[in-house]
C-alpha cells in the first residue's frame, strides 16, 4: 500500500450485507471477517444485515442504503456465483449508475493466486449507485479476505496514492 503520511485518514461509513439462504447472524463468518477489517481500518460500520438470495429483496435493501446519505459505501458478501440462486449481480444491475469493471477483474486476478482457475466462477462486481459505492464479494472467507486485503483496504484509505475511492466521493453525484 502506498500510504502518504502527509495525508489525513478520513474514515467512511460502511454498510455490510450478507446474501445467503443458509447463514444467520450466528454463523455469518464472512460478514464477521469484513466487520473486523472495516473497524480495524478505522472506518465506521453503520449497518449490517442478512438478505436471502432474492434479487428484488437485495435491490430494495441496497436502494434504502444508497438513499441514506450517512452511508458512503456498501460491501456485500455472497450471491456472486453461477447457480440459479446467485443473484447479487442481477440486483446490482437494477440500481447501478456505473460499473467499476476493474474491481471484478482485479479481484479474480488476486483470487487466482489463492484458488487457481476456480476464480472464473466468481462474478464479483463493483458499481456506483446514486453516489454510493457498492462492492459485491463472494461469500467465502477467503474471498472476503482477498477482496478487502487486496483491494478495499487500499482504495478505501484516503491516504493511498496515487489515488483512491475516498477522494472521489464528493464528486460521485456530479451531473
Amino acid at each position: 500500500m502506498a500510504i502518504d503520511p502527509d495525508r489525513t485518514f478520513k474514515p467512511i461509513n460502511i454498510a455490510l450485507l450478507t446474501v445467503s439462504d443458509t447463514r444467520g447472524p450466528e454463523d455469518d463468518t464472512s460478514g464477521d471477517i469484513l466487520e473486523q477489517r472495516i473497524r480495524e481500518a478505522g472506518h465506521k460500520l453503520v449497518e449490517r444485515a442478512i438478505e436471502r438470495d432474492d434479487a428484488v429483496r437485495i435491490a430494495n435493501r441496497l436502494n434504502n442504503w444508497v438513499d441514506d446519505r450517512a452511508i458512503d459505501a456498501i460491501i456485500s458478501t455472497g450471491g456472486t456465483g453461477l447457480t440459479g440462486r446467485d443473484v447479487t449481480p442481477e440486483a446490482l444491475d437494477k440500481i447501478k449508475d456505473k460499473e467499476i469493471p476493474g474491481f471484478g477483474e482485479l479481484f479474480r486476478w488476486l483470487s487466482y493466486k489463492t484458488i487457481g482457475t476456480s476464480t472464473v466462477q466468481s462474478r464479483a462486481i463493483a458499481v456506483v449507485a446514486r453516489g454510493t459505492y457498492i462492492f459485491a464479494l463472494p461469500g467465502s472467507n477467503g474471498a472476503v479476505k482477498d477482496g478487502w486485503d487486496g483491494i478495499l483496504a487500499e482504495q478505501l484509505d484516503s491516504r493511498n496514492r496515487p489515488c483512491n475511492f475516498v477522494e472521489l466521493m464528493p464528486r460521485l453525484r456530479e451531473v
